[in-house]
């Protein structure tokens, strides 16, 4: 899909391409504590910036949005009026912190039907991220695509490379209850794999090529920032798509926003 898009694609590269820096071995303190940058002016080696909202000068990158009513990973409604994607790696730490601090906050919008997340899990830390990104599009396939997510990044913390192997994935598959056999197939399978280069290269094609990665309305957010940034950002999301909704004569969407 991204050739029909050069100039968007070229515009979020410049978003991205050496701004979202997360070290494997970094502190999920710090990742917290950078200043947030939702500018697709700004630049940095920590993904940090001046804090300048975006203009509207700024490109839409809403189409990378699937809205897929079979994508198994997807949690939300397909027709929610704000999506956000993600892009993570299950080795990452400041992935884990996020999911562990900032995900529970941002539910409350899911299952008020104000926000759907698109996962995008991709390999950025080497082989065993492949395979634990395979692992989870196996979960999904048996419609247990959160709870295998959330048990990767328990207590906010990534597992290590030999909790990530094949053995200890199925293992894993099968104390949540899967089918450990059929998680086995689904995992291995050419789909799995397919799964994962289309994610890793729609990815690249943008410029990610650390993680976190978000874009929230079409607005792209770097890093695991402060759960209140996203809170805002999804906010502002939801107060722009009844805009629009009035505009058009339509119902306008109820923001779940929090304090």
């Amino acid at each position: 899909m991204f050739w029909l898009v050069p100039i968007c694609i070229v515009a979020l590269a410049a978003v991205l391409i050496g701004v979202v820096v997360v070290n494997k071995d970094g502190s999920s303190d710090s990742a917290a504590s950078e200043t947030p940058d939702r500018s697709a002016g700004s630049s940095g080696a920590n993904g940090s910036g001046d804090g300048t909202d975006q203009t509207s000068d700024e490109p839409d990158f809403s189409f990378l949005e699937r809205h897929d009513t079979e994508d198994t990973r997807a949690v939300g409604d397909d027709d929610a009026p704000v999506t956000l994607i993600m892009y993570s790696d299950y080795q990452c730490p400041y992935c884990a912190n996020w999911n562990d601090e900032t995900l529970p906050e941002l539910m409350d919008f899911v299952d008020d039907g104000d926000l759907r997340l698109e996962m995008r899990d991709i390999a950025v830390f080497g082989e065993a991220s492949g395979t634990a990104a395979r692992a989870a599009f196996a979960a999904g396939e048996q419609d247990a695509y959160l709870e295998f997510h959330n048990a990767l990044f328990e207590d906010g913390k990534h597992g290590s490379e030999s909790k990530l192997s094949q053995d200890a994935l199925i293992s894993l598959a099968e104390d949540l209850g899967l089918d450990g056999q059929q998680f086995n197939q689904d995992m291995n399978a050419v789909t799995a794999h397919d799964d994962l280069e289309t994610n890793s290269s729609e990815a690249q094609s943008i410029g990610v090529t650390s993680t976190p990665a978000f874009i929230i309305g079409g607005t792209p957010i770097l890093g695991a920032q402060p759960t209140k940034e996203f809170v805002d950002a999804i906010d502002d999301a939801l107060a722009e798509a009844d805009a629009t909704d009035s505009a058009n004569g339509a119902t306008p969407a109820t923001s779940g926003g929090q304090s």
